[in-house]
């Protein structure tokens, strides 16, 4: 199980007032952070939310692509896509 990977593009909006789920759009997540796109710590706020969001550790979240972009390529470790996608529907309901 710890072996599964999963790819996911997303679209990333700096400068929120809150961390926010917007949903997947033709493919690609959409989030809202609220950290600035200084220093890195707009990436760093994407992971630690990320992370509480799916359940899962830090570490196993990377960003592979757009470090300094608002389109990223992530990759998560131990979790296959209809989990991911079960889990961001379900933290847009709360």
């Amino acid at each position: 199980m710890a072996d599964k990977k999963t790819t996911l593009t997303l679209q990333v909006h700096p400068n929120a007032k809150r961390n926010e789920v917007l949903g997947f759009e033709e493919g690609i997540l959409r989030l809202k952070i609220a950290a600035p796109p200084v220093e890195g710590k707009a990436n760093k706020e994407l992971i630690s939310f990320l992370s509480k969001t799916l359940g899962t550790r830090k570490s196993s979240i990377t960003i592979d692509r757009g470090q300094t972009s608002k389109v990223k390529i992530v990759t998560i470790e131990g979790l296959a896509r209809d989990q991911i996608y079960e889990m961001i529907e379900a933290s847009k309901l709360k």
